[in-house]
Formats: structure tokens, sequence, C-alpha cells
């Protein structure tokens, strides 16, 4: 059984595999060079899996992760960090079109036995009791509430991990990692040897791994997600607004809102806030919320997601090569299944078969992992 790790990549797929091993009391060093563009740094932080319109081995990944959380939670507290922004303020999804509302509260209803106490209760409601719940919101919207719907801070969260995977005994180092061979690392000229190495590092995942000759089908998509701040209300019991469509809001503590984001294919490694894109956030913001029209604009954040070819995560051993393992390809879903996966890959690596990561493992010979 390996027993020394190197971790490469501080996001939310890095940082639960780092925290996981390091609770176990396996010895794991994570490196990061804090690249801009981290997608961690910059998401919205829905925790609501039951809504989507996908299906099949995604959404039961997708499902169980937001299922994890109070696991998670318990196992940061333990170390004695509890600070995660972390909420079940509930979501709404709303949209004026009472046959789309209905199409969607009838999945609810199918999903809601496999979902659990995770989804609890889901309610159709007026335009009334929806501005109540989120005052900005545009009349002429009906809802449907789903009351287990959450919300975590990215920044917050993948923190947390790192402190509390440090509190365990874990390390963590800055610098630039290059792999020469799939248990040997050099961050910054210094070399690091370990048992095993896992690939965690978004979308920079597939030039880490190109080094070794293994291509990885994960190419960045570039978000852009605006922060507001609302001068006057309480937000931290807002719940989460999804319209139906690619765009969302999301409330956190002391006034802010984010609201979001683009889905920007081709763009590569630039992390810059555009024009067309800061204005495509703010009309679809303001269309669904225009009570948000006199908010303050605090920041918009960039975010270069790792999306893979055919929308499925890669986590596990990289095929044909002993000792390397990956953990990339969430997409717009980290935040939701990182921490699952993690811990699952974590367990994996110490020798277990966790079945969840049976549908996300790299496919050896396929487009979606070529030694």
């Amino acid at each position: 059984m390996a027993s020394s790790f190197i971790v490469i990549g501080s996001g939310i797929a890095g940082a639960s595999v780092f925290f996981a091993l390091a609770r176990r009391g396996a010895g794991v060093t994570l490196v990061d060079d804090g690249a801009a563009g981290q997608a961690t740094a910059a998401s919205a932080g829905i925790i609501q899996p039951w809504s989507s319109s996908v299906d099949g081995p995604f959404y039961e990944v997708y499902a169980a992760g937001a299922a994890y959380y109070p696991e998670l939670l318990s196992h940061l507290a333990e170390t004695g960090v509890t600070r995660t922004d972390y909420r079940r303020s509930g979501a709404l999804l709303v949209n004026a079109d009472a046959s789309a509302l209905d199409a969607v509260q009838e999945r609810l209803e199918t999903r809601r036995a496999g979902a659990g106490e995770a989804m609890g209760r889901v309610e159709r409601i007026d335009n009334e009791r929806a501005r109540e719940l989120f005052p900005p919101l545009a009349d002429g919207l009906d809802a449907v509430f789903i009351e287990g719907g959450g919300r975590v801070d990215g920044r917050t969260l993948r923190d947390a991990l790192l402190e509390a995977g440090t509190r365990c005994g874990g390390t963590v180092v800055s610098g630039h990692a290059t792999i020469e061979r799939p248990t040997t690392v050099t961050v910054d000229g210094r070399r690091l040897a370990a048992d095993a190495v896992v690939v965690a590092g978004g979308a920079w995942s597939a030039g880490l791994l190109g080094a070794l000759g293994v291509a990885v089908p994960v190419v960045p998509q570039r978000g852009q997600i605006t922060q507001l701040r609302v001068a006057g209300h309480d937000t931290s019991g807002w719940p989460s607004v999804h319209p139906l469509s690619h765009h969302y809001l999301v409330a956190f503590d002391q006034g802010r809102v984010a609201v979001g984001a683009t889905r920007e294919d081709g763009t590569g490694f630039d992390p810059r806030v555009t024009a067309a894109g800061q204005l495509q956030v703010l009309n679809d913001a303001l269309s669904v919320a225009p009570g948000l029209a006199d908010a303050t604009l605090i920041e918009t954040r960039v975010g270069l997601r790792p999306l893979a070819d055919d929308a499925m995560p890669l986590v596990g051993a990289v095929p044909g090569h002993p000792g390397l393992f990956v953990a990339t390809g969430y997409g717009a879903a980290g935040l939701t299944m990182g921490p699952l996966l993690g811990d699952a890959l974590a367990r994996t690596m110490l020798g277990e078969h966790v079945a969840v990561l049976d549908a996300v493992a790299p496919r050896d010979g396929s487009a979606a992992m070529a030694p």
C-alpha cells in the first residue's frame, strides 16, 4: 500500500483528495502554483443537482455529491475547522411558463426517493411567495421551491480543506509542478518523490499529463461571474434562483449576491473579464431579478472550468502508469462532486474499492484517456 502521496492542484478536486488522505494519516504533500483562473475560486457554489436535466451516471454522481456534504462538514469539524460558508437556504426554480415548471417538478418528484433527506420538500409557490423569499425577483415568475438547495463559497471551502489537511499532518507547497515520471514531481527545480501522484490540476491537467504522453480530453471553458452587494437587506437566507436556463443567482451573507455565468468555449487559458461577458451576465441577472439594478458591482471573477469532452469527470488510476492518478473534468459541477470524489479517490489509493468511481474511471484506450 502506498504510504506517501503528492497532489498537484489546490482547487476543489485537489484540496478534497489532500484532506481525505491526510485525515486518514497518510503522508501527503499538495503543490499549487496559484495560476489565475482556478475554477473553484470563481465558482457560484450551487449545491442543487436534483433539477438537472442530465441523467444516468453523471446525475447519480452529482446527487451523491450533494448528499455527502453533511459527512464532509462533520469530518472538517473534527479537525476544528468549521467555516465553509455552506448553507441549505433552498433553491427557487423560476419561469413564466407554467408547463416548464410542471416538467421540472415532475422530474423532482421522480427523483425524490433516491435523493432522501438531501432534497427535502418540493413545493410549488406563486410569485408573491417567491418574492418574499427572494425580494429582487421579477413579477410574473412562479416557482418551485426545493428545501434542500444549498450553496457554498468555493474559496472558503477550499481554504477549509487545506487548513484541515495541514492540521492532520499534510504539507502545502507553493510552486510550479512538472511530472518527470509517474511518481516523481519537480517543483521549481526541486525534486519530490512519492509512492503515488494525483494530478488534480483542473483545466491544466492535460498539460501536466502530456509530459508523460498521456492524452486527457479536458479543455478550459471560461466562466465569468459577477459579485453584487445589495444594501439594506439580510441576504444570508435567500435561496438560490434558477431560471431553467444557463444562468443563476446565488445569495451569500452580508448582502452579497453572485450572478452568472458565461459558458465560453474555445477561449483557452485566458482569465479575462470581457465586455461581452460582463454585459451577458448583468442582462441575464436583471431579466430575472430587476430589483438588483441598484446593487453595487463588487467584482467579476473568472474561472476556467475543466470540461471533459464526454461531460463525465475523470477520477482514478491512469491506465498504463502505475502510481499515477487523476481527478479532473468536473466542469461546472466541481463544488458538488469534488468532495465526494476526492474522498473516494483517497480511499482507492489506500487500497479500497469504491463503487462511485466506477462511472468516472479513466477509460483505457478510449477517447477519454489515451496512454
